[in-house]
């Protein structure tokens, strides 16, 4: 069974070391919840993982074998949920969820689509241009993307916020199932997202200079899946 794994993981961002030294494991079915700090790097991990951030130093690996070697494969087994809402503004619902799944390969994107936002309880919001929906729809359509497009590893950042308790309710329910049918989460929270069996990794203690000030993680404009 595949693992995915980090070795001595160093990451700079600018002229800041983020953190130094990080390991992680994941196994199929489990899920690793990012805790700490803004600054800590959260956020910086989570790029690192998805393969759109380099690591100054360390290795990624699955299965054995550094992701460097095969980055084109790494990235077809990814879905990406930044802290921005990936949502075309022109587009309605469904044809984001669309674009989606067709780059996933979907054999019926449209069909994805449709059966993701049914998943995600707003069927309803399926012809409503993206500059039309709440921030709970942005979200809730940006959740739908991990089932309009299917992938073992699934990387979010701040998942839940602008969710009501209702939706975080349903989406630990989509969670669960992922894991049982032996996916993998790596998720950052602030809040308590259910994980039953899931390990947790403080950033802080990876955190180079204690003593410095802790500085806010750039937030990045380019969002979407790594793939």
């Amino acid at each position: 069974m595949p693992v995915f794994s980090g070795t001595e993981l160093t990451c700079l961002r600018g002229d800041r070391l983020v953190f130094t030294g990080l390991e992680f494991r994941i196994a199929p079915g489990g899920a690793l919840v990012l805790l700490g700090p803004n600054g800590s790097g959260k956020s910086s991990l989570l790029r690192v993982m998805a393969g759109l951030l380099k690591p100054l130093r360390g290795t990624l690996g699955w299965d054995g074998v550094s992701v460097a070697d095969d980055p084109d494969g790494h990235r077809a087994r990814v879905q990406y949920v930044g802290h921005l809402d990936a949502v075309k503004p022109v587009l309605t619902a469904a044809e984001n969820l669309a674009f989606w799944a067709a780059l996933a390969g979907a054999a019926d994107p449209a069909a994805n689509a449709r059966a993701a936002l049914d998943r995600l309880g707003v069927p309803h919001i399926a012809g409503v241009p993206g500059r039309y929906l709440s921030a709970g729809q942005k979200r809730r359509l940006n959740l739908a993307r991990l089932l309009a497009a299917p992938a073992t590893l699934w990387l979010l950042d701040e998942p839940t916020v602008a969710l009501d308790r209702a939706a975080i309710a349903l989406f630990e329910g989509l969670i669960a199932e992922h894991r049982a049918e032996g996916g993998m989460v790596v998720l950052s929270t602030h809040t308590d997202i259910a994980t039953p069996g899931g390990e947790e990794l403080h950033l802080d203690d990876f955190t180079p200079y204690a003593d410095d000030e802790e500085g806010g993680e750039d937030e990045f404009q380019e969002e979407g899946a790594a793939r």
